[in-house]
């Protein structure tokens, strides 16, 4: 079987490349020979990192410090990236919220909504177009469990991964013909960052995120969405199939027992 570099390119974007799952896909991605373009505020972070894989892969990286809610983020972007061909982008960026919606801070929720949904639709409308030029290339998308049904106390977060969801399988059809291979990944609760961001408590039975890659990785160019970890798969496969009522008020109390607020 090729290899990832073989199937796609040289190059991938990892987006929230600092920490958590972002940082896993870009080790990962470096033990497969690509050169890496990593994307997120954290400088500090992105540099050691670029030390880390450079020496240990002998890759090349390019660390960018952008935030991606900004208004200019993708022409920066695009100016620092130059004529790099990049064969994978994975939209890994993003964060929740945890709270009563009216109680959340409303700068705060919209900033969700920039970096979950609107950062992802405009790099994979850009790099798309120049994977299909090239008639190869690989986009995954972090969605999540949440994305299978409304969640009281992580709705606005729910509703930005039903977004990626509904985006990244439906561009997995369109845009096989093209040779890109779409792939959106439904992760549950994780060991990250993203438990203190979101003001959540880490539980029992949380997956890793190297747990996530692999799964990832394993689907990329089978599957069109997958869901990490067999407990996360009852879950989507409950959601997917009881009345809409019982759903939402299993969904409020899974997540009221990772609340720091209960």
């Amino acid at each position: 079987m090729k290899s990832i570099r073989e199937r796609y390119g040289g190059w991938a974007l990892v987006t929230g490349a600092s920490a958590g799952i972002g940082e896993t896909f870009a080790r990962r991605l470096a033990e497969e020979g690509l050169d890496l373009i990593l994307a997120a505020r954290r400088i500090d972070r992105l540099l050691a990192l670029q030390t880390d894989l450079e020496k240990s892969h002998g890759i090349n990286v390019l660390p960018l410090e952008i935030d991606l809610t900004a208004d200019d983020f993708l022409p920066r972007l695009v100016s620092a990236v130059g004529d790099r061909p990049v064969g994978v982008l994975v939209n890994n960026a993003g964060f929740g919220l945890n709270g009563d919606f009216l109680d959340n801070d409303p700068d705060r929720e919209a900033d969700m909504v920039l970096l979950n949904c609107l950062a992802p639709l405009k790099l994979t409308r850009h790099f798309a177009r120049l994977m299909a030029d090239r008639g190869k290339g690989a986009i995954i998308f972090l969605s999540s469990i949440g994305a299978n049904q409304p969640a009281p106390q992580n709705v606005t977060y729910a509703a930005t991964k039903a977004f990626d969801l509904f985006l990244g399988e439906g561009l997995s059809y369109e845009l096989k013909r093209k040779g890109i291979d779409v792939l959106t990944v439904m992760p549950g609760p994780t060991r990250t960052e993203f438990q203190e961001v979101g003001n959540y408590t880490a539980g029992s039975g949380m997956r890793a995120p190297h747990d996530v890659v692999r799964t990832a990785l394993r689907s990329l160019g089978k599957r069109m969405s997958v869901t990490d970890g067999f407990g996360n798969k009852f879950m989507t496969f409950f959601a997917r199939r009881m009345p809409r009522k019982w759903v939402i008020a299993a969904a409020a109390a899974y997540i009221k027992g990772f609340s720091n607020d209960k």
